[in-house]
């Protein structure tokens, strides 16, 4: 299965996995999974860094290079066709970077992991078991 994290779920993988639902840890944990993270993930994450909307100590860098280098999560970059496909999205959320993940899990056959149920008014399959 392909999974693609939502920033708040990269932030608690990488900071506090016991935030993510038993379930849903586990399918990220699982080895035959190919868990997605979003350079769109990384730039919002920086963004809210560099206004102070957000606080990360910065070993987060590290630790995601880490678990990419490991294998346990893929880089995802941003493709023409991810932009291409926000074209086809409806109104219904007007987050840029939601928008973008929404768009690159539709073109990567990917279900989304988040607890944000905005995701659900969008054709995409989304996991965040309780």
């Amino acid at each position: 299965m392909k999974l693609l994290l939502d920033s708040h779920a990269l932030i608690w993988a990488l900071a506090d996995p016991r935030r993510i639902p038993g379930p849903t840890r586990a399918l990220l944990e699982d080895g035959t999974n190919i868990v997605f993270v979003s350079a769109a993930s990384v730039w919002e994450i920086s963004i809210k860094l560099s206004l102070g909307k957000l606080e990360l100590d910065e070993g987060w860098k590290r630790s995601l290079d880490a678990e990419i280098e490991n294998g346990a999560f893929t880089w995802l970059p941003i493709y023409r066709a991810h932009c291409f496909e926000t074209i086809a999205l409806p109104w219904r959320h007007r987050d840029p970077f939601d928008r973008l993940l929404i768009a690159q899990a539709r073109v990567e056959n990917a279900v989304m992991v988040t607890e944000d149920r905005g995701f659900d008014r969008y054709e995409v399959r989304t996991v965040w078991a309780q």
